[in-house]
């Protein structure tokens, strides 16, 4: 038996014990993923970030002064970091009233060494939590003097996005109001004097992670707009199936000439997906990551929602769902890169 067919033999052998290991796992498993193929070395370089909204945003006000619900907090920032993610994505509004607040859930993002991705908004330009409504400028004014103001809540490999969803508030959506071209130019000048803003504190932190809706990225994200926010288009995206996904991203980031990060996916939204079981929707994760991952024009994923909504990956109780699972397997095969070297 020459050399050859030896070394055959023996990797035929390893090949079957690999498998039949696979299959008692799964078995004795009621975690029922499908082995995906696993990402090249060198596009694991991803941001890989699980969003708190309905908790560090939305009861902002009501829990303000609740100290008791630091054990929430600490308990949803452990389990995040218990899947390798890199960042937690904290919704806190920017305003001096929620600072107290938004300083909890940093410091507990600390504690489990994770980098924060600040998807805040000052309450104003949304008119949350009845605040009064504010203009371009006004937003942009407070947005330097928070940043200036509050170096200690930074850290390097941070990202802050000044105006998520930006379309939702202020003078409107592009879509509606034609202003297209005021929109590009807010949010490029916006990004710039962040961007001062983080250098003046000397803290590098990613300021161009500004997301939003699908159909505004197509209008207003092309080559030139993507250029001066620095190569970086984040994208909120929820479609009925994995490969729709997948195949949007391809076009956006072939139309701007950028890298797409997924600011918000997740399943399932019922209007769109229907009702899921655990399984379900577990399944639908596992397809659209294992999709991203071949995908070089994304860099970065952040899952909506920890719990809270009907994406939720964990419930009310704090028990995780198969989800979890599946962001993990993929997660911990993740490296971190300062985003603002993407």
């Amino acid at each position: 038996m020459n050399k050859f067919i030896k070394t055959h033999i023996l990797f035929t052998l390893i090949l079957a014990i690999l498998i039949i290991g696979l299959f008692y796992f799964n078995k004795d498993s009621n975690f029922e993923l499908k082995i995906p193929v696993p990402p090249k070395k060198e596009d694991l370089r991803r941001i890989a970030s699980i969003d708190t909204m309905k908790y560090s945003r939305d009861v902002a006000r009501e829990k303000l002064n609740d100290i008791s619900f630091d054990k929430i907090i600490d308990k949803q920032i452990a389990d995040i970091a218990g899947t390798g993610a890199t960042h937690v994505a904290i919704g806190t509004p920017y305003d001096e009233e929620f600072l107290p607040f938004l300083k909890r859930w940093v410091a507990a993002a600390r504690k489990y060494k994770l980098k924060v991705w600040f998807r805040g908004n000052f309450s104003g330009w949304e008119r949350w939590f009845d605040y009064s409504a504010i203009d371009r400028s006004t937003h942009m004014a407070q947005t330097v003097k928070f940043v200036e103001n509050n170096s200690y809540l930074f850290e390097n490999g941070d990202i802050f996005g000044a105006c998520n969803e930006c379309e939702n508030g202020g003078p409107g959506d592009p879509r509606q109001n034609g202003d297209v071209i005021g929109h590009r130019e807010f949010l490029i000048r916006e990004y710039k004097e962040v961007k001062n803003a983080f250098n003046k504190i000397g803290k590098k932190v990613a300021a161009n992670f500004n997301s939003m809706n699908g159909d505004v990225a197509r209008l207003i994200m092309d080559r030139q707009t993507t250029r001066e926010l620095d190569g970086i288009i984040v994208v909120d995206h929820y479609v009925s199936t994995p490969q729709i996904l997948a195949d949007d991203l391809k076009r956006l980031a072939d139309k701007s000439g950028g890298k797409v990060v997924l600011g918000e996916f997740g399943v399932p939204i019922v209007d769109i997906n229907g009702n899921m079981t655990d399984q379900k929707q577990a399944d639908w994760i596992n397809e659209a990551m294992g999709r991203i991952f071949q995908m070089p024009e994304v860099i970065g994923v952040n899952y909506w929602v920890n719990i809270g909504g009907s994406t939720n990956i964990w419930k009310e109780n704090g028990e995780r769902k198969i989800a979890v699972d599946v962001l993990t397997l993929y997660y911990k095969k993740n490296r971190l890169k300062t985003p603002s070297d993407f």
